[in-house]
Parts: structure tokens; sequence; C-alpha cells
């Protein structure tokens, strides 16, 4: 009903990063926020502060994940419920407005789906409104739904063909295969009852991707329910909504599982947008950033834009055209002791090209080693070139254009 982004990017695959370019349009080097236990800058402005500066009844609900250990309000919302950390997909404890009280036990994504819907019933008529929800689905470890836990048992789902097809890439890659990060580490649980058997591990790989698949329909019935009341409630003509997630996700991709680098699999993103200003059932090609969410919600609502970001407004990349939008962005993540198995990555993403370097400061004897693909013909990223002399020229300049 609305516009889908077909070539849509995180800038840091990594929750808290991301969400803080969602909601201040900045690049994680300009929020601050560089890994999964800092808080966001409580001065930094975000659009929803934006629009309650501008008369807008906001809130927030479901998993912030910015400051590890805080389930205390943050500045910006009339109403702010969420939890410590990642919360858990059965009886989490939220905390309510800064209250920890004894709050709904079940399923955690119809339960925030009902905070929302309340208060949503709440708002006064005429008074505009902002609402953030944020999922936990569908984050590990995966645990569906138990309507849903059953869903795709039917499917068999093996290991896509870049899983094995590791030769010409960075040797950190092969060395983390067994690791948290690799499809034949622990991370998932799925391979526990099969430790020592390689061969055994296609069969809890499937069942991993079956369990998120579950809990994403999950999320399918919280979007439902709420377009559903907005319709009966005659205002889902006069609301723009959109929906998107923070990072993407390797599923056996390049021999990898969870996210972080800074393949195709870890940085797309689904963003979707409907509402006053924009057309139905358009797909847009050119290549959009979590960080232009806040530029884009303030200017199809008419606020004040926020000063000095990074992040553009899509509006009219999505309406009539923008002759000027971008044609390359740069990703970075930052290596976390805690999850030593990825590197520090800088990366240049054009229309037709990327390239990858690994800034020494991980331990790697290497600091050179890179990785470059020419998504148009190999959108899989199965052929490094980075070591091609035929490719030299394009390398020395996309170098360039990253430096």
């Amino acid at each position: 009903g609305g516009v889908r982004f077909a070539n849509a990017f995180c800038t840091t695959s990594l929750c808290s990063p991301s969400r803080a370019s969602i909601l201040t349009g900045l690049y994680a080097h300009r929020h601050g926020v560089r890994n999964n236990f800092t808080e966001l800058p409580a001065a930094l402005p975000h659009w929803p502060g934006r629009l309650r500066e501008n008369g807008y009844t906001t809130a927030y609900m479901g998993k912030w994940h910015m400051g590890e250990d805080n389930d205390a309000p943050r500045p910006g919302f009339d109403t702010f419920i969420t939890h410590k950390g990642q919360g858990k997909y059965f009886d989490t404890e939220w905390n309510v407005n800064g209250e920890r009280r004894e709050t709904p036990k079940g399923y955690y994504t119809p339960v925030v789906t009902d905070y929302a819907l309340d208060w949503l019933k709440q708002q006064k008529a005429g008074k505009p409104w902002a609402l953030c929800i944020g999922h936990k689905a569908p984050h590990s470890f995966y645990f569906p739904e138990e309507k849903y836990a059953h869903t795709f048992d039917h499917v068999d789902v093996p290991y896509p063909a870049s899983a094995f097809q590791l030769a010409d890439k960075p040797e950190w890659i092969t060395q983390r295969l067994d690791t948290w990060h690799g499809i034949y580490g622990p991370l998932f649980e799925w391979r526990k009852q099969f430790p020592d058997r390689r061969p055994e591990a296609v069969k809890d790989f499937s069942s991993m991707v079956r369990a998120y698949w579950g809990t994403v329909l999950s999320v399918d019935d919280s979007v439902g329910r709420l377009v559903a009341w907005l319709r009966e409630s005659g205002q889902l003509e006069n609301t723009v909504i959109v929906f998107m997630g923070d990072n993407g996700l390797l599923e056996g991709e390049h021999g990898m599982v969870d996210k972080r680098t800074a393949h195709e699999p870890s940085i797309r993103i689904p963003i979707l947008a409907s509402g006053p200003g924009l057309p139905a059932g358009k797909v847009v090609d050119g290549q959009v950033l979590a960080m232009d969410t806040a530029p884009s919600i303030l200017d199809l609502c008419g606020a004040p834009a926020l000063e000095k970001i990074q992040g553009r407004s899509w509006k009219a990349l999505a309406t009539t055209c923008d002759p000027a939008w971008r044609t390359a962005w740069f990703y970075e993540y930052n290596y976390e002791k805690q999850f030593p198995y990825t590197p520090n990555i800088r990366a240049l993403r054009t229309d037709e090209w990327k390239f990858i370097r690994y800034p020494h400061g991980d331990g790697s004897p290497d600091k050179h080693i890179a990785e470059m693909y020419h998504l148009k013909d190999d959108p899989s990223e199965s052929k490094n070139l980075a070591g091609d002399p035929a490719h030299a020229a394009t390398r020395s300049k996309l170098e360039q254009q990253l430096a």
C-alpha cells in the first residue's frame, strides 16, 4: 500500500549503533553509540523529540537497547515502556514509565503490541502522535510463538552455496567457522547434539532458519493488528507508517551467521513506508540508509529538520525523483572485545561496486587484506576481485573514495 525501498541498508550492522542512527540521522562515529553497551547521549536531538517539540504526543515501546542495563525513560518521550538489554521472548520484565511493576506474561511480540494499542486508544482526537515500536524478533536466539513453532517444519533449508566458497575470502572468515559467528559454531545452539559431526549440522541449520521465520510471523501479526485498528478508528489514511529493521542477518552466507560484516545479507534491511505524501505500490531502487529515517519522517510530517545530520529525506526520491540522490555510502563497524571474531571494518558501497577493508587493531598481522565485488554482475559476492590485476584501477579508485 506504499513504497518499498528495494536497496535499503544499515550503516553499522549492530543493534545499538543502528538504532541510534535511525533516531538521530547520524553515522555511529557521530552519535557515539559504537557498540551495544553505550547510551544514546541524552542531549542529542532525535526525530521523536523534534516532533514532541512541535506538538506531538510521543511514545517508545519495546526494545531500546542503548544502555544494556538501563530501562529508565529517555528524553523526548511522553510514554516510555522498555526493558533491560535484549529482553526475552517469554515473560519479559517491563519498565513502564520508570516503574517496574507486575507486567504481562507471555510472548514478547503480542505483549508489546498490546501496550501499543492501549496507548493509541488513549490518545485525544485531533492531537498528533508519534509511536515507535521496537520488536525483539527476529533477534537470536530464535524462539517462535507457540502457534508458529512448527509452521515451517516441512521446509528443508540447506546452506547457501556461498557458505563453502571461501577460497578467495579473508582468512579471518575461515578462522571463525567454529566460533560463535561461524556456521559450525555454538551461537544458535542448533548443533549441540552433533558437536563432532559436521554433516549433521545441516539439519540444525535448517531448524535455526525455520525458527527465525517463525518469529517473523508474529511481527506480521503485530503490524496487522495495528493497521486494522488504525483503519477502524479512521486514522489510517492520515498516518505515516515506516516498517524497517535495524540490521540484516547472515544465514550461512560466506560461512557465517549473525551480522556485523559488510556483506550484503548483513547490511540489507527492509524499509517500507506508507501514508500521506507517499505513493502506493511503488518500488524505489535508490540506495536508502537507516539514518535517512529521521529526516524523512520529519519531512513527511512538515516538522523542522534536525540540524547537521548525515541522513537525507527520501520523500522526494519516493514521490517524484531526486537526481542528486547518493550513489555511494560508507559502512563502519568497530571491533568488540566481547565478540573478537569480527575485525574492524570500513567499506564503501556504490550502485555497482563494494570495497571492504579491515583496519589494523584486531590482532591481524595483515592490515591490508580486502574484499572487492562487482555487485552488478555478482550480487551474491561470490568472486573477490580485490587481488585481481585486471581490476587494480577500480580498486585504487574505490580505495581513494573510502579514504
